[in-house]
């Protein structure tokens, strides 16, 4: 029986998230990245007029719902999801349906100083495509600035996944990688016996 990883990233915006997730799924073999960003970039740009107004972007959520289970029931990847993924109950949902599916999961939390985020904000190339009810960048750091400052979220613990990692500085997204590839190899030697 093959064991698979999913990895999460948490973090907020412009600290490195879809950059890690792209060179992961560079040298993770048989492995996906599955960014939320290209599916409401997508939305916006061919279904504006499904997108609600206000809450949660439904649509969104259920494309990416729909790649995540593609994934899971017909192949044999691992895989990368790349959002933000601050709220901590939603986590913790998450990964425990990937757990009873068999899954070992690890979470990256990717922890950059504000001041950092506010320089490669103003310096970004990204498109703002993205966004359903923000102006900018600027904004959505903003609202998750707020929700760091009233408690809404929380930072990862040890006890939501398998195995977590903190990224401080992008200097150490390389030695995190290498350590990821270290588990994926360590489940490939282990033996899980014939399927029942």
């Amino acid at each position: 029986m093959l064991k698979r990883l999913v990895i999460m990233t948490v973090g907020k915006t412009h600290s490195g998230k879809s950059t890690f997730a792209k060179e992961l799924e560079q040298q993770l073999h048989d492995s996906i990245a599955i960014d939320q960003d290209n599916h409401a970039e997508f939305v916006n740009t061919y279904y504006k007029t499904l997108r609600t107004k206000q809450g949660p972007n439904n649509l969104k959520f259920a494309i990416t719902r729909t790649i995540v289970d593609y994934a899971v029931n017909h192949t044999d990847v691992h895989l990368i999801l790349c959002n933000s993924n601050r709220g901590r109950q939603g986590r913790i949902e998450t990964l425990r349906q990937f757990h009873m599916q068999g899954f070992t999961s690890i979470l990256v939390n990717f922890d950059i100083p504000d001041c950092i985020l506010k320089e490669r904000i103003a310096t970004s190339q990204r498109l703002k495509t993205i966004f359903r009810t923000a102006s900018g960048f600027e904004e959505v750091l903003s609202r998750q600035q707020a929700e760091t400052n009233k408690g809404d979220v929380k930072s990862p613990t040890e006890d939501e996944a398998d195995y977590l990692f903190v990224i401080n500085d992008n200097n150490e997204v390389l030695s995190i990688i290498r350590k990821i590839i270290d588990i994926s190899q360590s489940l490939r030697d282990v033996d899980f016996g014939p399927l029942a």
